[in-house]
């Protein structure tokens, strides 16, 4: 075949393939055209997931009845005139494609009220052959109707979804343009149904109404600037994580956009506090010079590039890494609804209907009694009373032997004094003070108990103490300040090949990577080994396991990037070595000092794992638990 011209409508549904995807990228374009008209309430009614019908309506500033026929003509556009413009653009479209490639593979028809003009005007298409203008019946704004998407292209049609597919994508893009704009009023209808509708509301009220209540109260707030950039909106906290990436949402000038290198700066900012497998969720906006930003990358204009991507992603990852690195407040802790297994969930609480059978025994997994109490305290008196702001009424520490019955009695008879004790606590003890309260109890040797101004607050003492000693570790490398501890008596231990042969390579290499970490290690003998000195932080733990696990991240990744890019996960490791081992039985003075340090640590409300450290029970949680007020 020689080489020809194609003709203009084999031209426009080449383009549709690219712009018009599906039904979705058709909204995406006619949505964007909206906001560029500066409309402030936007429509959207779908028939058949869009393919048979989709219609937006707004009421933005429309388009003169002499530009209608314009807007159906491939590469014209209101939104730029020279190159000037292209390199500067701010308006969502500007390529001057979308509205003829949607038109030359449907049934589209135009109808648009100028702002300054007496009368509304129509414009109808099929499959590219534009019809004569007519008159309408339009208040303001801009209606436009596509009808029987790919009707001209049974071949594109074929690889079309099913219904509830199709709307679910066209879903997805309405609510994508909503996050962006709170500032405008939308509502989507599907098959004649009301599904959605947003006011004009604040940026947090909208996020809310979009992404669920839980979102909104499990997020973050961020807003930092520098050399003309801004990042602002909300970012999840690390334990409120999906197992996909489906609540993650950025915008640059107010574009939304998926992009790798935001992506991978934001992921770099979350990786200290959240588990491999898991994603973060958030709402993003950047905005930044036009200049410095390229839009005009893909027809579908969700790819950009940046003149300095390394200055972006620096300023990304600092500004998000700042604000999850907020210490321990009531807020950032989980709450009793983000545990794997919620006992106070309403899923698990006796229904009204079931307590005649909780009386007899019939429940399943409900015990039909109490049983008896063992109430001893695991510090004097005195302790408790120099804890608590001098409490003059605490109740008598009673030996094993005494009944639950005669507790109770004795405590009825302090009752005046168990309320001087809470209004002693809330005076002494601001909420802010000791957000994670003060320890009561110890379970198992492995979580901690303690009460704070919501309720309870439950902490797993290793996870806790584990990033504790994780952030200790990274600032003191940052700051070159491992202290070493030599050892009184040396630890000797056979060593493999491989582990004789790093140690050998480190001392000959002059780099001291090992002493930097805190180390003195010294070769005996072909298969021998002498710890001579650890970090003074690490001194209390197995030197020779520590040893073994250093060695081996130094042997596997090397020197220089065990220190740089792997310098997380081998301080990781030294951390799990140093924190406090479960099932071991901790004093209230320990147990409160513990707290205290994860109030002071940064991301101490996950460990280096992601896991969370502790949770929160409100009193209204233990209220429904054992249902007061009922």
């Amino acid at each position: 075949m020689r080489i020809q011209l194609l003709p203009d409508q084999l031209i426009s549904q080449i383009a549709a393939g690219e712009v018009v995807e599906r039904p979705a990228s058709a909204l995406k374009e006619l949505l964007e055209n909206s906001l560029d008209a500066d409309s402030t309430d936007i429509q959207v009614s779908l028939v058949q997931g869009g393919v048979k019908q989709l219609r937006v309506a707004d009421n933005g500033a429309g388009i003169a009845q002499d530009d209608l026929a314009m807007a159906l003509t491939r590469h014209a556009t209101s939104k730029i005139a020279s190159l000037e413009d292209l390199e500067a653009v701010a308006s969502l479209g500007f390529r001057g494609e979308a509205l003829a490639s949607i038109a030359s593979v449907s049934r589209t028809q135009i109808s648009s009220r100028y702002a300054q003009a007496k009368h509304a005007w129509s414009i109808a298409s099929e499959g590219g052959e534009i019809t004569p203008l007519e008159p309408a019946a339009l208040d303001a704004g801009t209606i436009i109707e596509v009808n029987d998407l790919y009707f001209n292209t049974p071949a594109r049609r074929k690889f079309l979804k099913t219904e509830g597919t199709e709307f679910g994508h066209c879903e997805a893009a309405f609510e994508r343009v909503a996050l962006s704009r709170p500032d405008v009023a939308f509502m989507l209808q599907h098959n004649g149904r009301a599904l959605s509708r947003y006011a004009i509301s604040t940026p947090e009220k909208r996020f809310g109404e979009v992404l669920g209540s839980e979102f909104s109260s499990e997020t973050i707030s961020v807003d930092e600037s520098a050399a003309g950039l801004r990042l602002w909106g909300v970012a999840a906290k690390p334990t409120f994580n999906r197992n996909k990436s489906d609540t993650q949402y950025v915008y640059v000038n107010g574009r939304f956009v998926r992009d790798k290198l935001i992506s991978h700066a934001i992921r770099q900012a979350y990786q200290d506090v959240l588990h491999h497998d898991r994603h973060p969720a958030y709402v993003l906006f950047i905005e930044l010079d036009p200049t410095l930003v390229d839009v005009n990358v893909h027809p579908s204009k969700t790819e950009v590039r940046f003149r300095d991507g390394q200055a972006i992603h620096r300023f990304i990852f600092h500004s998000l890494h700042k604000a999850l690195a907020t210490p321990t407040a009531i807020s950032s802790g989980a709450t009793a609804n983000q545990a794997a297994f919620n006992p106070f969930g309403s899923a698990n609480l006796v229904r009204p209907e079931s307590i005649d059978k909780l009386r007899t025994g019939l429940v399943e997994g409900y015990p039909t009694y109490q049983s008896q109490i063992n109430l001893s305290a695991n510090e004097p008196n005195s302790f408790y009373q120099t804890l608590f702001g001098g409490h003059k009424n605490s109740a008598q520490n009673y030996s094993n032997s005494q009944s639950i019955n005669t507790a109770l009695q004795t405590n009825r008879d302090e009752s005046a004094g168990d309320a001087s004790f809470a209004q002693s606590f809330s005076e002494n003890h601001a909420e802010n003070d000791f957000p994670l309260g003060f320890a009561v109890a110890q379970i198992h040797g492995v979580y901690v108990l303690a009460q704070n101004v919501q309720g309870l607050v439950v902490v797993d003492m290793h996870a806790a103490h584990e990033r504790i000693m994780y952030e200790q570790l990274k600032n003191a490398l940052d700051t070159k300040t491992v202290a070493m501890q030599p050892l009184l008596l040396p630890v000797s231990f056979n060593a493999d090949r491989l582990e004789v042969a790093t140690v050998q390579e480190e001392l000959s290499s002059g780099q001291g990577s090992l002493q930097q970490l805190g180390f003195d290690i010294a070769i005996l003998s072909p298969t021998t080994l002498a710890v001579r000195a650890v970090p003074s932080m690490l001194q209390d733990v197995d030197a020779v396991t520590l040893a073994r696990d250093v060695l081996r991240d130094l042997r596997e990744f090397g020197a220089s990037r065990a220190l740089t890019e792997r310098r997380n996960e081998l301080l990781g490791t030294m951390a799990c070595h140093a924190a406090v081992r479960a099932n071991r039985s901790l004093t209230i003075p320990e147990m409160n000092a513990l707290l205290r340090d994860m109030e002071a640590t940064e991301r101490s409300g996950q460990c280096n794992h992601g896991r969370p450290t502790w949770f929160q029970v409100s009193m209204s949680d233990l209220d429904k638990m054992f249902m007061r007020g009922k």
